[in-house]
């Protein structure tokens, strides 16, 4: 459509213009071509106009489209925050509104739980393996292959690498088989 409008206002413009410069004005016929141009180039005019207003039309549709897309999104998204926050309430009401002994008794449970995860880690920590351990875990959480690991935290690159190999599957096998008791 734009193409259409552009190619009608330099039709317009040129249908306006050619007749005042190119023909000569001692042919008798002069002012009928003349006379037809200007009305042509008037009705090529009105058309590009038509196009232009359509196409702002066109153009305000979409914006307001794009607006009634949006705050569907910002609604949806603020109903489900708002059926979260109630869901979250309901519960913190039913965990109060349980029996004291029940919250009680879970209370201690977790508590002893974590007293004898903190007794076996303790047993752990003292190794000055440990942390090295600790390292190569968190390497491997983040993605980092093997053989980076023997050159970058083991620090047994080249030469040493079978070593390092070897030093890693030993420590591997040592706090593991301490995490399973």
């Amino acid at each position: 459509m734009h193409l259409k409008m552009f190619v009608l206002s330099a039709s317009a413009l040129a249908l306006w213009m050619v007749p005042l410069t190119a023909l000569d004005k001692k042919v008798s016929w002069h002012k009928a071509v003349q006379g037809v141009s200007l009305c042509a180039g008037i009705a090529c005019a009105v058309k590009s106009g038509k196009i232009a207003h359509g196409l702002a039309k066109e153009a305000e549709i979409e914006v307001i489209k794009e607006r009634a897309v949006t705050a569907d999104v910002i609604d949806e998204i603020s109903t489900s925050a708002y059926v979260s926050q109630q869901q979250r309430q309901q519960e913190a009401e039913f965990i109060l509104a349980s029996p004291g002994a029940e919250v009680e008794a879970k209370r201690e449970a977790l508590e002893a739980m974590y007293d004898n995860d903190l007794q076996d880690t303790a047993s752990t920590s003292d190794n000055p393996d440990y942390l090295v351990y600790v390292e190569i875990c968190k390497s491997k959480e983040a993605g980092k292959s093997q053989t980076w690991i023997i050159e970058n935290i083991l620090k047994m690159g080249g030469r040493k690498f079978k070593d390092g190999k070897v030093k890693l599957e030993a420590l591997l096998q040592q706090f593991k088989l301490e995490e399973e008791k």
